[in-house]
């Protein structure tokens, strides 16, 4: 997993940091930033800071999987921007496993900046007319990681830089971890990882924010969430940005191998209905982009590329009493600090 999470005055002040990823070759990269935005505008930073990062987890995801590589698939936007496609399929771990980078300049209408950000219309930062459209600047890194193995948790996150022409900008994302069953170890481990990092901004950042990836990734309609939390933000615009790669990888390492049966297969494919259901009806990452696409802003594939490519719904289905299913359904309907 990746978190775009920063705090330079501590860093500056002297502190101890967290020890640091090898950094990776980005010869190939070309930046999708305009001439205009100058070398060291937030534009630029943010987008050099998240390549590489697609560049260093498409790397240990292709170790980790150990078969299939990652397309390289760049793309332009008429109005500005682009795209860097990232997608992993029929690996010997993965079912699919996707890492897209992605630069917008454009103009949303005000149901998409509302559905881009908790305060809505009101990040548009002046008081907008009926109808008037939101120039603006959106650079972002996301992906997700759907295994084959029922047993390895499905991974995602998603984090994002967003500017208006008005002056306004703000960060945003997450990640969260969607297992189909319970390893309270795994759990330990994931959640440990984003304290560990959170804790040196300050001691209240990681329950914060946990408890905001709580809220978001729910499914008010099932009364459950998506899986077993993560960490979440908006709205946030106070630190600087820049990238750490290490609570999925150990995880799956650890699951890959494992057997399984039919019918574990068949629950992991029902808790994908429930991933499909929450991407397509509550995320604000794709509910964003399908607003922009209607104007002609947005590239389809790179908008569903979080969904897995095969699920299962089954009608009024319940897990008997006290099995494995049941356990970590207890887990979607009652949140637990894991760590």
């Amino acid at each position: 997993a990746a978190a775009v999470l920063a705090n330079r005055s501590r860093r500056q002040s002297g502190e101890a940091k967290r020890p640091q990823p090898a950094r990776v070759s980005l010869q190939a990269y070309t930046s999708l930033c305009k001439d205009s935005d100058p070398p060291e505008c937030m534009r630029r930073r943010f987008e050099a800071v998240i390549a590489e990062a697609q560049e260093q987890i498409c790397k240990q995801i292709e170790e980790l999987d150990g078969g299939a590589t990652f397309c390289y698939e760049p793309y332009d936007r008429p109005t500005g921007g682009g795209g860097i496609a990232r997608v992993l399929k029929n690996g010997n771990v993965f079912e699919k496993a996707g890492v897209n980078l992605s630069v917008v300049y454009g103009e949303m209408p005000q149901d998409a900046l509302k559905a881009a950000t908790e305060r809505g219309v009101q990040r548009g930062g002046v008081d907008l007319k009926p109808g008037e459209k939101v120039p603006f600047f959106a650079c972002g890194l996301s992906s997700v990681m759907h295994p084959k193995n029922p047993h390895c948790p499905t991974m995602h996150f998603n984090y994002r830089y967003f500017e208006t022409d008005f002056g306004t900008w703000w960060f945003g994302g997450g990640t969260d971890i969607t297992p189909s069953y319970l390893d309270v170890d795994d759990m330990k481990h994931f959640h440990g990882t984003y304290k560990w990092a959170l804790d040196e901004f300050g001691p209240d950042w990681y329950p914060k924010f946990k408890a905001w990836a709580d809220t978001y990734f729910y499914i008010p309609h099932r009364g459950e969430t998506r899986g077993l939390g993560g960490i979440f933000f908006d709205d946030f615009n106070s630190e600087d940005p820049e990238a750490v790669t290490d609570a999925y990888v150990p995880i799956g390492k650890k699951n890959q191998d494992l057997e399984y049966t039919e019918q574990q297969k068949e629950w992991q494919l029902m808790r994908r209905g429930r991933y499909v259901e929450f991407n397509l009806v509550y995320d604000r990452g794709t509910i964003f982009g399908l607003k922009m696409l209607a104007t002609g802003v947005g590239r389809l594939e790179s908008i569903l590329m979080s969904l897995p490519e095969t699920a299962r719904w089954e009608y009024c289905f319940e897990p008997e009493p006290g099995s494995k299913e049941a356990e970590i359904m207890d887990a979607f309907k009652n949140p637990r600090e894991w760590v």
